[in-house]
Order: structure tokens, then sequence, then C-alpha cells
């Protein structure tokens, strides 16, 4: 199995965190953001799509979804569980996101980038910039606090997230800090909403 920079504990954890995941509803996490989103159909895809929830909401509003999950417990469970959606299933990774073609109307990032090192993030960015169709959105989540044991985190200020999609033409349309639904103590969130 090859090792994907910042999926460190997840495979092991998957149990777990899929009933974490699930616990937790898309309209509960991202109803606010409805009105910001393409209308269907639109292309979507869903990077670090975990246990697929986030896909599996985009598909039934009727979006054609790309669901891209490294961790292959994750994956299959995902599949399983979401399937006869039409969700397209990608076994990838950023920076790269080599296997992933084409442009998308939404980009939704939910709990990834802190995963990224800095390098990464810039990387990351240029390929997600490059996934944005003209007038599309990226909707990315930022995690601050402590970070689990085991796990691979970085403290990501939105600042630094606005200046590289700037570089890369995303320009941010809503910075807005939220409170940790699972309530670990400590823990908040950033939204960003970007678009080309």
């Amino acid at each position: 199995m090859r090792a994907v920079g910042g999926t460190e504990g997840y495979a092991e954890d998957a149990a777990r965190l899929v009933r974490a995941y699930e616990s937790v509803s898309f309209a509960d996490l991202h109803g606010d953001l409805l009105p910001m989103l393409p209308p269907p159909p639109a292309r979507a895809v869903d990077i670090g799509a975990g246990s697929g929830r986030d896909a599996a909401a985009l598909a039934r509003m009727g979006h054609a979804v790309t669901a891209v999950e490294p961790v292959a417990r994750l994956r299959e469970w995902a599949r399983r569980a979401h399937g006869g959606l039409g969700i397209v299933w990608v076994d990838d990774a950023l920076p790269e996101l080599g296997s992933v073609r084409g442009t998308f109307d939404l980009v939704l990032l939910s709990a990834v980038w802190m995963h990224l090192d800095e390098g990464e993030r810039a990387a990351g960015m240029a390929r997600v910039a490059a996934l944005t169709a003209p007038g599309g959105t990226v909707v990315l989540t930022l995690r601050h606090g402590p970070v689990p044991e085991g796990r691979r985190m970085f403290q990501v200020p939105a600042e630094e997230v606005i200046g590289t999609a700037a570089a890369h033409g995303l320009r941010a349309v809503q910075v807005r800090r939220t409170a940790d639904l699972g309530r670990r103590p400590g823990v908040c969130w950033t939204r960003l909403v970007l678009r080309r």
C-alpha cells in the first residue's frame, strides 16, 4: 500500500471515522452553502471524500460527482454505502490528482487542506485551480486546534489560502469561521468559498 502524506492513521481508524462522518449530515455541515453552489446538474468533485457523505448528498441533488479518496478502507466503505448514485470513485490524492480529468463546476475540499505541507499546498492549489471550470466554485475548509495523536496536520491561515488562490485566478467570496460539530475541545474551522 502506498503512503500518502496526510493520511496517516485514517486506515487504522476507518470504522470510527465513518461513524463520526456519517453522524453529521451534509445539510448540518454545509446547508448554508446551498445558495452558493452551482445548480444541478453540475460537475462536482469531492477531494478527500472520506465516507462519501458529501459526494452522496451532491449526487442526490442531481450533480455528476467524482469522489477522490486515497484511503482504501474509507473508499471501499463509501462505495458500498452510497452505491447506485452514479458516483465515480477515484483512488488519488493531492497535490497531483493525476487520475482526475476535466474541469468541475464545484470542487469540494472538506477537512483536507490542513494535511498538506507548504510545498504540497502550493502545488495543490495550482491543481485545484486547473480543475475548476470558468465560473466554478471551490469550497475549502481548514481545521484549527489540537492535532490528534498519530495524524499529520498543519495550522494553515485563511490568508495564505486566499493569497495562493488569487495567484491562480481564484478569488475569495466568503470566509467564515465555524464551530466543530463533533464538539472536540479547542477545534474550530474556517470555510472559504472561492470562485474562478
